[in-house]
């Protein structure tokens, strides 16, 4: 299943304009986000807060993540403090799959954003979260904390924006997004054989672990017919058919 290296804001010297900082509301969409990230299937690390950016990078680079998802907000700075609006996706030039989910992350951040003229998808060869990392990455720029009404809109919808993120990451992956529910505990139930674990929904899918009978998964949520579980160290999707809630 896809990893994601979550890496919000380190910057607690960023105030808001209407008190709190950066770091702090970044790191709360960064926990809105988990239900919605572990529901679909999607396997994440977070980012060390006590280390800087470039902690974040070797972090990251020495796991094996599909995607470096960095969450920012802005700020105008000197003429332009306070005067700027808008969300800026930032993805790597030399880097086609960056630039895809950069493009599908502003499209998607349109439909939540007030003035959605103002959500863009930039390149940029200056932002070491996107031009040093080995996996995909991005660098979102989810508004100007200092301005009134950003960092008021960035407050008054911290789940909006994360469920947003995430789904974006699902049209990237290619996989259902899935509303979060309750963690349940599941026992397999078969006729005795092991079930598999697929890399998506669909009998046609590759099989990327096997779960004997009698054992017990996590269930992180529904899609269709079949549950997201994970069992030892493998997320993925098992036939709801056999495996029994308990």
């Amino acid at each position: 299943m896809p990893s994601v290296f979550l890496s919000p804001s380190t910057q607690e010297w960023n105030k808001y304009i209407n008190g709190g900082t950066e770091e702090e509301y970044m790191n709360l969409i960064a926990d809105r986000m988990e239900p919605y990230l572990l529901s679909s299937g999607i396997t994440f690390t977070r980012n060390d807060p006590a280390r800087n950016v470039g902690g974040a990078i070797a972090d990251s680079n020495a796991g094996n993540y599909d995607v470096h998802l960095a969450l920012h907000s802005n700020a105008g700075g000197g003429q332009f403090a306070g005067k700027l609006r808008g969300i800026d996706i930032y993805y790597s030039p030399y880097s086609n799959l960056s630039r895809q989910l950069a493009v599908i992350t502003a499209n998607n951040l349109e439909n939540i954003y007030p003035d959605p003229a103002k959500v863009n998808a930039l390149p940029t060869t200056s932002l070491g979260e996107v031009t040093r990392t080995r996996s995909v990455a991005i660098l979102a720029e989810l508004g100007y904390h200092d301005n009134e009404a950003d960092a008021v809109w960035i407050k008054n919808n911290l789940t909006p924006i994360a469920k947003n993120l995430v789904q974006s990451l699902c049209d990237y992956f290619g996989i259902p997004f899935v509303e979060p529910s309750p963690v349940r505990r599941g026992i397999v139930v078969t006729d005795g054989s092991n079930l598999n674990i697929r890399q998506f929904p669909s009998v046609q899918s590759r099989v990327i672990g096997s779960i004997p009978n009698g054992a017990a998964v996590n269930v992180y949520g529904l899609t269709g017919n079949w549950y997201v579980i994970k069992y030892m160290n493998t997320t993925g999707y098992a036939s709801a058919d056999f495996i029994e809630i308990v």
